[in-house]
């Protein structure tokens, strides 16, 4: 199979026909063997039943429907678990993406060989305040922090070889990082192409201006666990023990400063009355505690299992 063509979705019941309509236009005239999967995270409105109804129409639609709203990386990770096709291409189902963009997706995949090619909306139809600065703000710092450098982390719009959707773990609110994800986990050839983009023609968006807060979180969280996430004992453990070492030290020098005094006779200078007998003691304390973290972060790493953290209600 070709194409594996992968749409999250939430209250989105007017979109839906069209958008397959499209894709099986597009996918017909290209000649691509293709399958759709739409994933409903927890609609409200007739989405599922709609996707049901498409199903009995054509065997290429396939559905997955969470008991309640998990969020889009959840969704994706349900989906990529069960792709057949060689090239895996995700899109939103609001209608601003075009599935129009999906055969030269698919030929730079298969015939220019890139990993991973990401759409980018150079030119948006969003608003400027809420949407278009807190994006290119935080485009900036993903790029800066993660080294991957993309114009659009958060466009849905992207093309992935098979391999890559099968080596990494969409989890939490990640999926806006699969880029840098694929990246740490050896896939380094990605590219950008320019994509249109249009005003969403029905519904509302899902997300609001809270989304580049929790982005920015989970590029610091992405950042930490890229360099120390198999080995937390090199981050902790490095720190606590520079920590121990100059509380130790400190609280060295303030004894043999007690001792020195008393061999010249000074008596009634209380060690205790110095700050940094406190200070070294806390940098000790914080030392050892910094190095357990480390120790117990480890452990943790030798023993987890995975789990999804997600329930899913039905799949056709």
């Amino acid at each position: 199979m070709n194409l594996s063509i992968v749409i999250p979705l939430l209250n989105e019941e007017e979109s839906l026909e069209e958008l397959f309509t499209r894709i099986d236009n597009v996918c017909k005239t290209s000649n691509l063997s293709y399958e759709v999967w739409f994933i409903d995270d927890g609609s409200t409105d007739l989405s599922w039943s709609i996707i049901e109804n498409l199903k009995i129409q054509h065997p290429q639609i396939h559905g997955i429907k969470f008991s309640k709203n998990y969020g889009k990386s959840q969704a994706l990770h349900a989906a990529f678990e069960r792709t057949n096709g060689n090239v895996i291409i995700t899109m939103d189902a609001d209608l601003q993406d075009f599935p129009e963009e999906i055969p030269e997706l698919y030929k730079m995949v298969v015939e220019d060989n890139y990993d991973i090619v990401s759409g980018w909306k150079k030119k948006r139809f969003d608003n400027v305040m809420t949407k278009n600065i807190p994006s290119k703000l935080f485009n900036a710092a993903a790029r800066k922090v993660s080294g991957v450098y993309l114009h659009d982390f958060n466009c849905g719009l992207k093309a992935y070889k098979k391999q890559v959707v099968k080596s990494i773990d969409v989890y939490g609110d990640m999926h806006r990082y699969i880029p840098v994800l694929a990246a740490n986990a050896g896939f380094r050839r990605i590219t950008e192409k320019e994509v249109p983009h249009q005003a969403r023609p029905y519904g509302t968006s899902k997300f609001g201006t809270e989304r580049f807060v929790r982005g920015f979180l989970d590029l610091v969280t992405l950042w930490f666990v890229s360099r120390f996430g198999g080995r937390p004992m090199h981050f902790f453990g490095a720190v606590g023990t520079i920590m121990f070492i100059v509380g130790f030290l400190s609280a060295f020098w303030l004894g043999v400063s007690k001792l020195i005094d008393v061999a010249r006779g000074i008596y009634g200078h209380l060690i205790t009355n110095n700050p940094w007998f406190f200070i070294a003691l806390t940098m000790m304390l914080m030392g050892t505690l910094l190095f357990i973290a480390g120790f117990l972060g480890e452990m943790i790493i030798r023993t987890n299992r995975e789990h999804k953290n997600y329930n899913i209600d039905e799949v056709i």
